[in-house]
């Protein structure tokens, strides 16, 4: 009983930080999931000392919440993310997408490598680098009224195409883990069985989806249907671990499956008030887990400055040349739009930390590098695009529908 009481509060101590945290962020004009992994710091044994490293530990309530929170997150995700979102954002959102990707994972792997990593964890520390943070954009150009300019349509649709690359990579290093020094015929093998499970579950599974869905409408209750995508979301979830993936590509899938389905706008509603209550835990114990004196000394400083730079730098260069066709202006806004890492690259540092790639001090590197990222792309966004005005580039896009 007493056991039961304390892990109550707990929760109860997380859940109330994590409201705060965002609320104040949010108040400063930053993501709130900036605040949630503040209070976690704040809450963590870095500092308050509220959260204990072993209430942290892998498997213990608060740490299967938080893996909870971040299954929904990735399926939250996927339920925003249709096949055919890919066939209309057109040729410059693809090309956008892929090298936006390209870029960083190259500049993060050499450096990685460069700084005494093998090739197999360098792979890991580059996947950091890559997935862009959408929804901090969107919110960015939602709030200017700029969801309608060409350069926001170009920068959401690659934003589709680089969470499915994010996904792919992520589920490569992932299985690279397992298999020794990398080479050329493991990796094709890691390779193909990840494109394999994604094209198979995800392309196979919506197309099923979008032919019969009928018996989805079915009502066996007044909330079959989100009870159904939610048991196929964490049947895909365990599945794809059973593949050597990560949990949240198989929650990715599941939602870009439930996304085919006519309940697709009601199951996004129905979704909120659970990622409202679980995804919090996610980033406060994500951000407990972040040791505040691995900060502490120059070195550090200087690379997590230098590992900043890279993100930053590489994000955009993908975005800015893949975008040039639409003219500088808006090459260097969609440029910039991509640059906030956010949530993928914190839950990329997560695995990489329960895997034993990361030691402390690069998992504390990489979550400041993804805060840094999503602190730095709001401004800098909102005063380029009204620096731009509505002008011809916000209009002329011969193929940005293919």
């Amino acid at each position: 009983m007493h056991h039961a009481s304390e892990i109550l509060f707990t929760l109860f101590v997380v859940f109330v930080a994590a409201q705060i945290g965002g609320e104040i962020a949010q108040r400063l004009k930053l993501p709130g999931v900036v605040g949630e992994i503040a209070a976690g710091c704040a809450i963590g044994p870095s500092l308050l000392g509220w959260i204990t490293p072993e209430q942290i530990a892998t498997g213990t309530p608060l740490d299967v919440l938080a893996e909870i929170g971040v299954i929904l997150l990735l399926f939250a995700v996927g339920l925003e993310t249709r096949l055919e979102d890919l066939k209309k954002v057109g040729k410059v959102a693809f090309v956008v997408g892929v090298v936006g990707v390209l870029v960083p994972f190259g500049m993060g792997s050499v450096w990685a490598h460069g700084n005494g990593f093998d090739w197999d964890r360098s792979l890991f520390v580059a996947a950091a680098f890559v997935a862009t943070s959408a929804g901090i954009t969107a919110r960015v150009l939602q709030e200017l009224n700029a969801l309608q300019r060409i350069e926001s349509k170009v920068i959401l649709g690659a934003a589709v195409i680089d969470d499915i690359l994010a996904m792919l990579l992520l589920g490569v290093v992932v299985s690279l883990q397992g298999g020794g020094s990398i080479n050329a015929s493991h990796l094709l093998v890691v390779l193909a069985g990840a494109v394999g499970f994604i094209a198979v579950i995800g392309w196979g599974g919506a197309r099923i989806m979008r032919w019969n869905s009928s018996w989805l409408d079915r009502p066996l209750g007044p909330h079959s249907p989100l009870m159904i995508v939610l048991a196929l979301c964490l049947g895909l979830a365990w599945l794809s671990t059973q593949f050597g993936l990560a949990a949240i590509i198989g929650a990715f899938l599941a939602g870009m499956i439930a996304s085919e389905t006519r309940q697709q706008h009601t199951l996004e509603k129905q979704t909120q008030p659970l990622l409202a209550l679980l995804t919090p835990f996610f980033f406060v114990v994500t951000g407990s887990k972040v040791d505040l004196h691995e900060l502490a000394s120059a070195d550090a400083l200087l690379m997590l400055a230098v590992v900043t730079a890279i993100a930053i730098v590489s994000k955009f260069i993908g975005g800015w040349l893949g975008s040039l066709s639409l003219g500088r202006r808006s090459a260097t806004i969609i440029g910039f739009g991509m640059v906030p890492r956010g949530e993928v690259g914190i839950v990329v540092a997560t695995l990489g930390l329960a895997a034993g790639v990361f030691d402390n001090r690069i998992y504390a590197i990489i979550v400041a590098m993804s805060l840094l990222t999503a602190m730095v792309t709001p401004p800098v966004l909102a005063w380029l695009l009204k620096r731009s005005g509505n002008g011809e580039t916000a209009v002329v896009v011969p193929d940005v529908k293919g």
